[in-house]
């Protein structure tokens, strides 16, 4: 009788299953039905050859995604074959929204980016006043085009911005991008109180949208989703002017696909005065092309463009590390620190390719050194080139797309790693990053191989799909780690320096509790973050 139940559910599960695919299969056939009556991708190419654009050696094709998107993703191709070399994409700068174009100053412009907005809000705000005129507005077909796509990546994905708040949690726990999300909807809410400064400031510039002001015209609500589709449609144009530098291109992203190891670039060509895509490798008609996104890790792939690229060679963890200002040793330790570049709160990357930092370890055995001999006995690499940061909003400068070798460099020499001051020092260090790698990889919701059921399971939606990838990236990260670090006690065994049975099963492959990873650190006045 059991077995009859168990044969019946099996049916019915595999039934289910049919049906859904039926369904999807007729929901895009309805959206095709539509898209051909109301807003074919062919409005765009027609509107920008209308309009001055030469004809493209590109062309817009509705492809079908994997299982669970319903609706075909449109996508640039190559309308011919490509040899590298060849011009892709050529649109001329009158066709490309940027801020001096909206502002019709460039000082304008600048004043306004300088003050409480983003490039990104005031770029958001043109767009939904212009939406607003209708089909009247000039940039009607482009508009109507980044409605079509509402801000999902090549894998048919929104950014996280746009997730419930209760699916973030359920699909991405543990992971960093949980909170630079919510500390980018806190900014997005703070541009978006500031829009009204904005129409005061310019109300001559605005005096052809005969609508509200900003907050009384647009909810937060739309003003978010307008944001986030801005957001995933932004190139940052090189060697250009502040009123410049952001862009809203036609045939650009979404349109075109985004990856991290392709050497082809959205370029501004003063010559022509258009921005163009150049090939860098051969392509096939029909196949979809790509562009390089800069140096970004996923966690920025996805909540600017919704995208995890699982061959972004650029991919990183970070951990910041707090020696206690309350160390009688403070000052010195400082001032060991500053000729490397290194501050006493250091944020350090866990590479995808090299996950343990040569200068992590250095700096935990001055952390934990107890002596002035100590602390000045420490080996530190060569200090680090000058790096530039962002509070998290897309770079405003992209350096040139990478070489063959391409991939995160590490300048320091892993020499320094193997030159411990004792065997407590170093079994405790140890004992310490070890414990920190193991919560963090407590913290998340499941485990890495529940991450590949999901990835594979062809019932998952693509916020789940997309979710363990970038889950399952960064406990790679963790456990290598955890690698380098068992790696690195084994060496301090083989010298003689530990032989304990605690270092050993600090840097154990297994997970311990998170009760027994909260313990290794819970007594240690160093801070981890």
């Amino acid at each position: 009788m059991l077995h009859s139940s168990s044969i019946s559910c099996s049916r019915l599960v595999r039934r289910g299953q049919h049906i859904k695919s039926s369904f999807n299969r007729l929901q895009r056939v309805v959206y095709a039905v539509k898209q051909a009556a109301t807003s074919s991708p062919h409005v765009l190419t027609n509107w920008l050859q209308r309009n001055g654009g030469s004809e493209q050696l590109v062309e817009i094709k509705g492809v079908e995604m994997e299982t669970g998107v319903t609706q075909p993703l449109d996508t640039l191709v190559a309308r011919q074959k490509i040899a590298p070399g060849q011009v892709l994409i050529d649109i001329p700068e009158k066709l490309v929204i940027t801020l001096d174009r909206v502002f019709e100053s460039e000082f304008v412009a600048e004043l306004l980016t300088n003050d409480k907005l983003s490039e990104l809000a005031c770029l958001t705000l043109y767009l939904m006043y212009e939406k607003k005129t209708g089909k009247e507005s000039f940039w009607a077909p482009y508009i109507q085009a980044l409605d079509r796509q509402r801000g999902r990546g090549v894998q048919a994905v929104e950014s996280p911005l746009l997730w419930k708040d209760e699916e973030l949690e359920e699909l991405l726990q543990g992971s960093p991008v949980v909170t630079a999300v919510r500390q980018r909807l806190a900014g997005i809410r703070e541009e978006y109180d500031e829009l009204d400064k904005v129409w005061f400031m310019a109300s001559s510039l605005f005096k052809r949208y005969p609508f509200d002001i900003p907050t009384e015209a647009f909810p937060f609500e739309r003003f978010r989703q307008a944001f986030a589709a801005v957001q995933a449609s932004i190139v940052h144009l090189q060697g250009v002017s502040v009123g410049k530098r952001f862009a809203l291109v036609p045939l650009g992203p979404p349109l075109l696909s985004y990856s991290s190891t392709s050497k082809a670039m959205l370029q501004y060509n003063s010559e022509h005065e258009t921005i163009q895509l150049v090939a860098d490798r051969e392509y096939e008609e029909g196949e979809a092309l790509c562009a390089w996104c800069g140096p970004q890790p996923n966690s920025r792939l996805l909540l600017n463009y919704g995208l995890v690229d699982e061959n972004n060679p650029y991919d990183k963890l970070q951990v910041t590390i707090t020696l206690p200002n309350n160390d009688p040793l403070f000052r010195i330790k400082r001032a060991v620190l500053q000729p490397f570049g290194l501050a006493t709160q250091q944020t350090f990357d866990l590479g995808r390719n090299k996950p343990l930092p040569p200068a992590l370890l250095p700096f935990m055995r001055l952390a934990l050194a107890t002596t002035e001999e100590q602390a000045r006995l420490v080996v530190f690499p060569e200090p680090p080139p000058p790096r530039s940061t962002s509070g998290g909003m897309p770079s405003t400068s992209t350096p040139s797309p990478p070489s063959e070798s391409a991939g995160p460099t590490n300048p320091v020499s892993s020499a320094s790693v193997k030159t411990p001051l004792s065997m407590e020092i170093e079994t405790k260090a140890l004992n310490l990053l070890a414990g920190y790698m193991h919560r963090r990889l407590n913290s998340y919701k499941h485990s890495l191989s529940k991450d590949l059921e999901i990835i594979s399971d062809p019932l998952s939606t693509p916020r789940q799909r997309i979710a363990a990838r970038l889950t399952k990236i960064e406990k790679s990260i963790l456990q290598d780690c955890l690698g380098e670090l068992k790696k690195a006690a084994s060496g301090v065994a083989g010298q003689g320096m530990s032989t304990t049975v605690e270092a050993s099963a600090a840097v154990s492959v297994e997970l311990p509790s998170a009760e027994a990873c909260e313990a290794a650190l819970r007594g240690s006045s160093i801070k981890f973050a």
